[in-house]
């Protein structure tokens, strides 16, 4: 396992921390840990270029600091401060050991690493509460940057026949991986990619990654949808709307649905 750089930005405005971190996931920050005081931003050893982050901390006038953090202590650090996300209740999302949560339809284990998708953040909350109104039973489903793998799982669980989960990470494909087997599903498969190219027809599409990477994509995206499917888009920011819904209108995608978190929004279209 590799090693990675904490870096940590003494920031307490909530909107602030947000725009750090999709900035930050655009240039492959991996993990976030958000508190009332500070944002920290993760990231591979091998990834991690100085300048990068110093440009980004200068346009938003933020100090910060930078941390080595070790593999081998990685998961310790990462399980000490998880803790159960319960979505309503549709969906609890928690480790294995933490104890059951009662009263939620549906329960998903992982093992809390580094992927996005844990359900802390704001958009992953988002994709699950708006899957809960979508009928998964016998369709195709493509989760695009499925980090954790918890959306692909739920999809499974919700009934889809096959789900194709994509990630361009090592350690994403690998935690997926283990998810997968630790909820027991048999009806997902987990490729390496880094775009959604080669997806072939899919009557769901999920894709909380960011901005950029969804605009470079929805062609593709949108060529894979079977007629009268639909598109779940998350972590975008309320700034990003505009965008993403004027690409999605030239591409026939009509807007179903929206919600937002926390300044994090998360778009629906039929298509």
């Amino acid at each position: 396992m590799p090693n990675h750089i904490e870096i940590t930005f003494p920031v307490a405005d909530p909107e602030l921390q947000q725009v750090l971190v999709a900035r930050l996931a655009e240039e492959g920050f991996e993990g976030f840990e958000e508190t009332d005081n500070d944002l920290k931003a993760f990231i591979k050893e091998a990834g991690y270029i100085p300048s990068v982050v110093e440009e980004i901390a200068a346009i938003y006038t933020v100090p910060f600091t930078v941390k080595q953090v070790a593999a081998q202590n990685w998961n310790a650090l990462w399980e000490s401060s998880f803790q159960p996300v319960v979505v309503d209740d549709f969906v609890a999302l928690r480790a294995a050991f933490h104890e059951p949560v009662a009263a939620v339809e549906l329960e998903i284990v992982i093992t809390p690493k580094m992927s996005f998708g844990t359900g802390h953040h704001a958009t992953t909350w988002l994709m699950i509460r708006q899957m809960r109104a979508l009928d998964f039973r016998g369709k195709n489903v493509f989760d695009f940057g499925t980090g954790t793998g918890v959306l692909a799982i739920l999809a499974e669980k919700r009934g889809a026949a096959e789900v194709l989960a994509v990630d361009y990470d090592d350690w994403s494909i690998e935690n997926a991986e283990e998810n997968r087997v630790m909820n027991q599903c048999s009806k997902i498969r987990i490729v390496k990619a880094d775009t959604a190219a080669s997806a072939g027809k899919q009557d769901i599409i999920l894709a909380n990654i960011n901005k950029n990477v969804i605009l470079d994509n929805l062609q593709l995206l949108q060529s894979g949808l079977n007629k009268g499917g639909v598109m779940l888009l998350s972590g975008l920011l309320a700034a990003d709307e505009e965008d993403i819904r004027a690409a999605a209108a030239r591409l026939s995608l009509q807007l179903v649905d929206k919600q937002e978190k926390n300044g994090w929004i998360c778009l629906l279209f039929s298509y």
